[in-house]
C-alpha cells in the first residue's frame, strides 16, 4: 500500500507535497512515521529510499540531503529546525539539490524556525573547520550533522541513513582531516565530543589504552542495525498483525 500511493505522486513542480503526505492513510503512529518519511524522500528525488543509487558524489550527496530531511518529516515538530538548517539555508539547499520538490520545500520553508544550541553549535563549528568540499553544500551538511548528532540514536539512524558506512562515506567526502582523525573507528558521536574536549584542553578519558577502559563498548560497540524507516515499517507490520481479529490470525497461521 505505501509503495503504490507514494508512486502515485511524481516529482514535479505541481505536486501538491502536502496535500500527499496529509492523505496518507495512518492507522497508527509507526505507520504513519515511516510513510512521512518515504513519501518524503520519494518526492524529494523520485526513488524509494531503499532503491537510491549512489554511485558517483552528486547521487551520494543528493540521496544524504534527502535522508536526512526525510528523517526529520518522520519526527514531531518543524521539519526545518530538526534538520538544522535556517529558513534561508534551506531554501537555498531545495533550490539547488530539489527544485522539482517546489510545494514541499514551500511548506517546510514556512516552518523553519532558528534555535540557536550552544552545543549544536559546537559541533558544527568543529565540522566547518574541518570542510574538504568546496560550495554550500558542506556548509549546510555541516549544520545538519550537528543539529541531528543530539538525537539519541546512532549517528547514521537519526541522519535518515541506510547504514554506517554512508555516514562514514559522507564524513571523509566533505569533513576528510576530521574523518581521518578517527583511526580506531570510534563511534562518530563519541568521537566529536573527543575532538571538542581536547580542542579546549580537557582529557575525555582517564585510561590511557581503550582497551582497558570499562566504557569500551561506549565508544567503539556495534553500530548496525535497521534504518529508521526501516524500523518504523517493521513496527508497523507488527502492530497490524496484533490488532487483527482472532478468526484473521487462526485464519493466517493456516
Amino acid at each position: 500500500m505505501e509503495r503504490s500511493v507514494i508512486a502515485a505522486a511524481p516529482v514535479e513542480q505541481s505536486v501538491d507535497a502536502v496535500f500527499v503526505l496529509q492523505a496518507l492513510p495512518t492507522p497508527d503512529v509507526a505507520q504513519q512515521s515511516a510513510r512521512a518519511g518515504a513519501a518524503a524522500y520519494r518526492l524529494l528525488t523520485g526513488d524509494h529510499p531503499n532503491e537510491a543509487a549512489i554511485d558517483d558524489d552528486f547521487s551520494f550527496d543528493r540521496h544524504v540531503l534527502a535522508s536526512i530531511l526525510a528523517v526529520a518529516a518522520m519526527e514531531s515538530g518543524a521539519v526545518a529546525e530538526r534538520a538544522g538548517l535556517a529558513a534561508a539555508d534551506l531554501a537555498d539547499l531545495m533550490a539547488h539539490w530539489f527544485p522539482a520538490a517546489r510545494a514541499l520545500g514551500v511548506a517546510w520553508h514556512a516552518e523553519a524556525v532558528k534555535v540557536d544550541d550552544e552545543e549544536v553549535a559546537m559541533v558544527r563549528d568543529l565540522l566547518l573547520a574541518q570542510r574538504s568540499s568546496d560550495g554550500e553544500t558542506g556548509r549546510f551538511l555541516a549544520a545538519m550533522i550537528a543539529r541531528r548528532a543530539i538525537e539519541p540514536n546512532h549517528l547514521w539512524e537519526d541522519l535518515g541513513l541506510r547504514d554506517r558506512s554512508e555516514l562514514t562515506r559522507l564524513l571523509a567526502r566533505h569533513f576528510g582531516p576530521l574523518a581521518a582523525r578517527n583511526t580506531g573507528n570510534m563511534r562518530w558521536k563519541r568521537f566529536f565530543y573527543r575532538m571538542l574536549c581536547e580542542s579546549d584542553g580537557f582529557v575525555m578519558c582517564t585510561t590511557p589504552v581503550c582497551t582497558e577502559c570499562r566504557d569500551f563498548e561506549l565508544c567503539f560497540g556495534d553500530e548496525s542495525g535497521e534504518s529508521r524507516m526501516a524500523e518504523r515499517r517493521r513496527e508497523a507490520a507488527q502492530n497490524a498483525v496484533f490488532s487483527m481479529p482472532a478468526v484473521s490470525l487462526a485464519q493466517a497461521a493456516e
